[in-house]
Order: structure tokens, then C-alpha cells, then sequence
């Protein structure tokens, strides 16, 4: 299986990821469009892909998000949609508009090391922002605007970066003090744009249930005060579409990259007490954890002890990663990799001594078929079927339904249209024929 290569313009992508970040957004008018691609965004109902972060499928039934009930309920609410392992936030984001698993889309964690760009982590913004971490796959936003269609992303992971010299024609650098407000005005705003300059495909992106529910865990009332207040903002955007009647000519998907699980304070697995850290090269820890050789010490026997039976916590070397998994082939993944048992995490006993009092209540990263890492799912729109309950399917299903629904060629994935097809309006015989 052949995947795009890095690009090898480390000088120009790094001086662009920098621009983002000083200059703060896209262009503010792209350039003309030609006739034919003003004519084929006009025919095509605008698409929009709305990630809610860590909203797990059960949360919906705790009766406190009644515009997302709504909705679910006049359109298509999957049982669950599984996310791609491992079931952290940048991989998962980038699997769903992609279509490929981590494994194959080049961003395996939140937290990697590659042997030419180095580290990469959530907190590092010039990382984020540098495409060459990003290019071994194809965000849908590139494939749309190939096809002549206008794409605006609103905090999309993956979007402020320079991908293969991409980036959407509208985005924003990450702000978490943009408010989910705010964050929907300007998804009303750029749909209020003159029709040659309006986005058919467009994101928007919260965050305020995964941050809850990592600070206080999945079952505090902090999360559910955060799941009420997204519904909120969820309410404000459809009347938003209602008054420019647009809510029953776009297609909208809403859905999470993961779920939440809790883990309380004591549930930690400390590998110090196991191997001794000095002799690896630690590349990530928390619910997956992973190592790499270091020169004069003697990794085979580091890993035959990890790969020993463990409590609350599984390891194997890359090569011998289950294939349900679908992990192990790409080069950013460790050597070693250990995965903790569901509420659970790895960490080391100096960690644990400088966060005393401030560890994170609730995780995710687990196993990605464990219910409690199952995502929220809900589509609605022209395209859908009305009221309907659907089957679970992988995350990696949504880039091929995207692309079908924007009528463009999707580029390579691992997803399945015919996973998903049965949510859609039956296409009426004369115009399948035509």
C-alpha cells in the first residue's frame, strides 16, 4: 500500500506554518472562480462537518441536549460511530477527513517523534501548523477545492497547516477563547458570503465537552454543563440556517472523535517500576504509551519483559500490534507500545509527583472498540433519510460519504461508502439512470 511522500520544502512549509500564526486566518476573498466551477458549487448542497470533541454516543440520552435530540431524531443518529485506534483527538480528526486510519494518514498521536521534523505535540503550535506532519494524506478540503469548490475550516485539526502547499480557502489558527458562539457566527458569516465566494464544504469544531471531561470526568456536572452548553451553540446555528433558509438544503453531520472514559486517581500504571527509563526513548505516555531503542542498551530484553502479561496493561513490539488495530506499520509509531486497560493510565512515579492533585479524571485513547469510546453520530439534510436509527460503523466510513455528497472523486482511503449508503434518500430511478 503506497501513500503520498513528505514533501521536501522544510524551508517554505515551516515559513508558512509561521505566517498562520501571525496573520491569524485564509484569505479574506479568493481568487475568481471560473464559470463552470461557479456553476458546479451552485448544484451542489452546501456540506457541513460539525466535530464535537469527546462527545461520547450515550451522552446524547442524558436528556440535556435537546436541539442534537432534535436533529437525530428528523435525520439519521447512529448507535455509535468507532473511532480509528488509537482513540485520540488529532488522529481521529484527521481520519475522518482523510478516510485513512492513523496508521496510513501519517498522525498516529497527539505525540510523536519523527527522525527528520522531530517532536510533535498538541501544545507545540509550530509543529501543528507544519504541513509536513500532515502530507502523507489528503485532507477532503484539498480534494474539494481541486474540484472547484469553495472550503472553510473553523479550528479543524490539521486545517492551519500548509498541506502539500494547501491550505482551505477559509480557516482559523486554533483560539480556544473563541467562544462556541462565536465559532457559529462565522460559520453563518461565511454561508452570508456572495455565491462565488460561499464555501460548499465547510467544519466546525468544539471543545468544551472533551476539556470537562479530561478536568472532571465523563460523569461530573461540569460535563454536562458543557454538553448543555454546545447544544446551546448547536441551537443557534440551526436557527441561524432557518433564517436564511438554508436548514433543509445543507447537509450537516455531526459526530466526535472519540468518547470519554473515567479514570480516578489511583489507577495509575507506573512503568518506572517496570523498566528502567533511562535506558528508552520515551515518546508518549498516558492511555497509550511508547518507546523506542536507545544506542548501547539492550531493547530486546526491554520489550520481552513488557511484553510479558501486565497488570491493567498490554505491550507488544510495533510488528506484533493485534491487526484489529490497524497500527504498527507507520514509522512515527514507537518501537514498543503499551496500551492501558480502560481506565487506566501509564505514567511514572516522578509524573505523579508533579501533578499531585491536578491528574485528569476522565481519558480516552483506549481501545477503539470499547463502548466507552464510541462517538456521537447524527445527520441531517436533503441528502439523509428522516428518522431513522443506524448501525455503528468506523470513522473512516465518513470521508467516503463526504465525498459523495459533494459529488468529487475521493482521494484513496480505507473507508467504506457502502457502510454508510443506507442512510441516504433512495436516488430516484430516472435521475441514477441519467
Amino acid at each position: 500500500m503506497k501513500y503520498l511522500p513528505r514533501l521536501l520544502l522544510a524551508s517554505l512549509v515551516a515559513l508558512n506554518a509561521g505566517c498562520v500564526f501571525h496573520h491569524g486566518s485564509g484569505p479574506s476573498t479568493p481568487p475568481p472562480e471560473s464559470k463552470a466551477e461557479q456553476a458546479k458549487a451552485a448544484v451542489t448542497a452546501p456540506l457541513l462537518l460539525i466535530s464535537i470533541d469527546a462527545f461520547r454516543a450515550d451522552y446524547i440520552t442524558r436528556g440535556i441536549t435537546p436541539n442534537l435530540q432534535a436533529m437525530a431524531d428528523s435525520g439519521v443518529h447512529a448507535d455509535g460511530m468507532q473511532p480509528s485506534f488509537p482513540s485520540l483527538t488529532f488522529p481521529n480528526h484527521y481520519a475522518i477527513v482523510t478516510g485513512l486510519v492513523p496508521d496510513h494518514n501519517g498522525i498516529v498521536d497527539n505525540n510523536m517523534l519523527d527522525p527528520e521534523l522531530g517532536r510533535f505535540s498538541l501544545s507545540d503550535r509550530k509543529a501543528a501548523g507544519n504541513g509536513m506532519w500532515w502530507d502523507e494524506a489528503t485532507p477532503l478540503w484539498e480534494t474539494a477545492d481541486a474540484a472547484g469548490l469553495r472550503t472553510a475550516t473553523m479550528f479543524w485539526p490539521g486545517s492551519e497547516a500548509d498541506i502539500q502547499g494547501k491550505h482551505p480557502d477559509f480557516w482559523k489558527p486554533y483560539d480556544a477563547k473563541v467562544t462556541a458562539d462565536q465559532r457559529v457566527d462565522q460559520v453563518l458569516a461565511w454561508l452570508d458570503l456572495p455565491t462565488d465566494q460561499r464555501p460548499t464544504f465547510l467544519t466546525l469544531y468544539f471543545d468544551q465537552v472533551d476539556k470537562n471531561g479530561h478536568h472532571y470526568g465523563p460523569d461530573s456536572p461540569q460535563v454536562n454543563q458543557a454538553l448543555s452548553d454546545t447544544d446551546a451553540a448547536i441551537g443557534r446555528l440551526v436557527d441561524g440556517l432557518r433564517q436564511r433558509g438554508l436548514y433543509d438544503k445543507i447537509n450537516i453531520i455531526v459526530l466526535a472523535d472519540h468518547g470519554m472514559a473515567s479514570v480516578p486517581v489511583d489507577h495509575s500504571i507506573l512503568i518506572d517500576k517496570l523498566i528502567d527509563m533511562s535506558e528508552v526513548e520515551s515518546v508518549t505516555m498516558g492511555e497509550i504509551a511508547g518507546f523506542n531503542p536507545k544506542r548501547k542498551h539492550d531493547f530486546n530484553a526491554i520489550e520481552e519483559k513488557l511484553e510479558q502479561p501486565q497488570q491493567h496493561m498490554q505491550c507488544w513490539d510495533k510488528t506484533r500490534i493485534p491487526k484489529r488495530f490497524n497500527y504498527g506499520s507507520n514509522a512515527r509509531v514507537p518501537q514498543l507500545v503499551c496500551l492501558a486497560d480502560v481506565g487506566w493510565r501509564i505514567t511514572t512515579e516522578e509524573y505523579l509527583a508533579k501533578h499531585k492533585g491536578t491528574l485528569s479524571l476522565g481519558e480516552h485513547g483506549y481501545d477503539n472498540a470499547d463502548p466507552l469510546m464510541q462517538a456521537l453520530f447524527i445527520a441531517h439534510g436533503p441528502a439523509f433519510q428522516s428518522g431513522i436509527r443506524y448501525h455503528s460503523f468506523p470513522n473512516v466510513d465518513v470521508y467516503p460519504l463526504m465525498a459523495h455528497l459533494l459529488g468529487i472523486t475521493p482521494a484513496f482511503n480505507d473507508g467504506h461508502l457502502g457502510d454508510v449508503k443506507g442512510m441516504l434518500k433512495p436516488v430516484p430511478a430516472a435521475a441514477a439512470q441519467h
